[in-house]
């Protein structure tokens, strides 16, 4: 009984798994063979199978075995193992010869019996893209076999023409199978899912087909995507046990695309109702990213940040923080830990008391050292109005936290004025006079902003400044990782949030633990991982698409 416990088990790990490996390898194997990755749809075959009221399904719009090039770490050979060496099945020889270009993996739904009373048992549907539809009949009935040559109890019904094989294996180890027609083998952990989706083919107002909000969606998918997945926002708030404050995005779809330089991730969020951006398209890169170092491990730049809160980006922000945590923390404080620091210390409102007056462009960078927990940071703005008494407003704030306002140059640059928010502190040291301690009073640098240019340019120490103003001609926007990250992102956009892997992974694992558990699964991906760039764009009133491109080492 042993050797087949939790195939349906292995079958659902190995799926996602399948993906994970794809995305780890795409960048390789592309410079060998594109041809051979452009998937032959863009939308999965299995859909008619998933119930419209399914909360998510992913699918792998390839063949695995035309991954099998990229397998240098042999991770996909070990998942193979993993998936059938415990049924007694050969994959070379019982599964390669049928499977097609398709693996599809759907919660069908979230409790199948649909009893509230005995706790809530989620029902899973794989579905196998068959080439040859006789072959995965036989290897149906070869697995079954297997079972029951184990000791399981196998039933058998007919289904609406449809021949369906199950188990008595225990609840959570119980499998049921079924080939419909002529294009899909099907897995379940229950018959009564195998039945559900044979009624969503038959009764097509059923299937995820149908639904208005999946065909919206689908229309955003790009030509050649070689992964693909759906979400049903609400539903999926629901399975997590989640009341959301606010409800303005019913689904969301996502999509996997090669491109000559990394892997780009484009996602598509609707809603009902009208959305507006909280700035103005941008056709170029803002231009306060002149003064970010190339040195900068995280940059986020735009426009008008003075809407920020109240804009439909904010609300989708809190939605999905809401579905993934299961509450409404912000994520980003975490990653911008420095700037939240600031704001507890000087008891300021960032929306209030800066964002309120930043109308015009913006550049928020993080610069970090790896002796040191918290990073240098950045913080750039265009002048427009309202930028003069804001920084005035600081300054008043400064002051009245017991911070000196102080005038002051870079030896190297004599010419440039800087503000500086002081503050004086004592020292003591022992005397070599024995009547007692002698003391030394030292200035501790709380924060700086000068003008330059169009911008005023804020930093947390001397040191940010002086790289600033010296190095101005190695900028972020002028570094050719930066460059080729930002090309894969279409124009006009709302910005750019970028962020250079190998110098913030420390600083992400410290501020993000569950990173680390994503970095163990995704080994080969996140090995290979030079930086990722977000970015939304688009301008269909009724979504909110954006994309997230990862270059990787060698591309």
């Amino acid at each position: 009984m042993n050797s087949q416990r939790s195939f349906i088990g292995f079958i659902v790990a190995g799926a996602i798994a399948l993906l994970v490996i794809a995305i780890a390898g795409f960048y390789w194997f592309f410079a060998k063979s594109p041809a051979n990755l452009i998937a032959s749809t863009s939308q999965p075959g299995a859909a008619i199978f998933v119930s419209k009221l399914s909360p998510a399904m992913v699918s792998l719009l390839t063949n695995p075995d035309r991954l099998q090039a990229l397998d240098r770490e042999e991770e996909l050979s070990k998942l193979k193992t993993s998936l059938f060496a415990k049924s007694g099945i050969d994959y070379k020889q019982d599964v390669q010869p049928w499977l097609g270009n398709e693996i599809t993996l759907a919660i069908a739904t979230l409790d199948i019996d649909r009893d509230s009373e005995n706790g809530q048992q989620p029902g899973y549907l794989l579905a196998l893209a068959t080439k040859q539809p006789e072959k995965s009949r036989e290897f149906v009935e070869l697995l079954f076999s297997k079972r029951a040559l184990a000791g399981a109890t196998l039933a058998v019904e007919q289904y609406k023409g449809v021949k369906l094989i199950s188990d008595n294996q225990p609840k959570e180890d119980l499998l049921a199978g079924a080939v419909v027609g002529e294009g899909f083998v099907l897995f379940a952990n229950d018959p009564k899912v195998l039945r559900d989706a044979i009624n969503n083919v038959q009764a097509p107002d059923l299937n995820l087909t149908s639904s208005p909000e999946y065909q919206k969606a689908t229309k955003e998918l790009p030509k050649g995507g070689l992964a693909v997945a759906f979400l049903n926002l609400p539903v999926v708030a629901k399975w997590q046990g989640l009341e959301l404050p606010e409800q303005l995005y019913n689904s969301q779809i996502i999509s996997l695309a090669l491109n000559p330089k990394g892997l780009l991730a484009e996602t598509t969020f609707l809603t009902s109702s009208e959305i507006l951006s909280p700035s103005s398209p941008l056709s170029k890169p803002v231009g306060a990213l002149q003064y970010v170092p190339a040195s900068a491990g995280l940059a986020i730049s735009g426009s008008n940040l003075s809407n920020l809160g109240k804009s439909d980006l904010a609300k989708l922000w809190s939605q999905a923080t809401a579905t993934i945590y299961g509450s409404g923390e912000d994520v980003v404080s975490r990653l911008a830990k420095p700037l939240v620091d600031v704001q507890k210390r000087w008891g300021i409102n960032l929306p209030e008391d800066i964002f309120s007056w930043v109308q015009g462009e913006y550049a928020v960078a993080l610069l970090p050292e790896k002796e040191q927990t918290n990073p240098h940071w950045i913080f750039v703005v265009e002048k427009s109005e309202g930028v003069e008494q804001g920084v005035a407003r600081l300054d008043a704030i400064a002051s009245s936290n017991g911070l000196s306002i102080n005038t002051l140059t870079i030896d190297k640059q004599d010419k440039q004025k800087i503000s500086a928010w002081t503050e004086l502190t004592t020292a003591t040291k022992k005397s070599d006079v024995k009547e007692g301690a002698s003391f030394t009073i030292e200035t501790k640098v709380r924060g700086l902003h000068t003008a330059l240019g169009n911008y005023e340019i804020f930093t947390s120490d001397l040191e940010t400044m002086d790289e600033i103003l010296t190095n101005k001609d190695n900028s972020l926007i002028d570094n050719p990782n930066f460059k080729d990250s930002i090309a894969a992102i279409p124009l006009p956009n709302q910005g750019y949030i970028y962020l250079d892997w190998t110098k913030s992974q420390n600083l992400l694992e410290r501020q993000v633990p569950i990173l680390k558990l994503a970095e163990v699964l995704g080994k080969p991906f996140f090995d290979n991982l030079r930086s990722l760039t977000v970015s939304s764009y688009g301008t269909d009133t009724r979504s909110l698409k954006g994309g997230v491109f990862f270059k990787l080492n060698n591309s």
